[in-house]
Parts: structure tokens; C-alpha cells; sequence
């Protein structure tokens, strides 16, 4: 049998750097999940949140695990237990997409 070579991509070597990175944008999201919004558009006006962090909040919002029994085109909001159309949610996700065209 003729040997078989594999070429493997290289691994990636997370530099401390960037894993303090990571941590800082994943504070980032529990902080901001600890603010407690009631609205879509309260989100995407807190200026201390960046898009990346944002669109991970709604996002969480727009999935099934905040939906509300018998009720599929709303969302019960962690924290503050609002209830919110899911549309008013897709459309805050569409607006930080328009953002990051411009």
C-alpha cells in the first residue's frame, strides 16, 4: 500500500488577546441582558452595545424559546416578562441590517 498524506488546515491559536475579546462581547450581552429591555427598539438605542451584540440579543428574543404558548407571533421578554410582537423584533433585526449596509 502506498502511504496516504492528509493535509490538515492549520489549528487556530487563540492569543489571549482575543479571548479577552470574546469575554468582553459576551459580558457585553449578559450585562445587557441584566438591563432588562421591554422593547426591540430600546435595544437598538442603547449605545453602549454594538451591533454584533445587539443583533445576538434580538435574535435570542425572535427564538422559539421566548415564545409564548397559543400565542406563536409573540415573544415574552427575559427579564421583564413584556410581551412583544415577533414582528416588532424582525423588524429591529432588519433595521441593524440596514445599518451595517451603510
Amino acid at each position: 500500500m502506498d502511504p496516504v498524506t492528509v493535509d490538515l488546515p492549520p489549528t487556530r491559536n487563540l492569543s489571549a488577546s482575543s479571548l479577552a475579546v470574546k469575554a468582553h462581547e459576551r459580558d457585553a450581552v449578559l450585562e445587557a441582558e441584566l438591563l432588562a429591555f421591554g422593547d426591540p427598539q430600546e435595544v437598538l438605542a442603547y449605545p453602549a452595545l454594538g451591533t454584533s451584540d445587539k443583533r445576538a440579543i434580538l435574535a435570542g428574543w425572535a427564538s422559539d424559546a421566548c415564545a409564548v404558548a397559543n400565542l406563536p407571533h409573540w415573544r415574552r421578554l427575559p427579564g421583564t416578562g413584556a410581551l412583544v410582537p415577533l414582528d416588532n423584533i424582525l423588524d429591529a433585526l432588519q433595521a441593524l441590517d440596514g445599518d451595517a449596509l451603510h
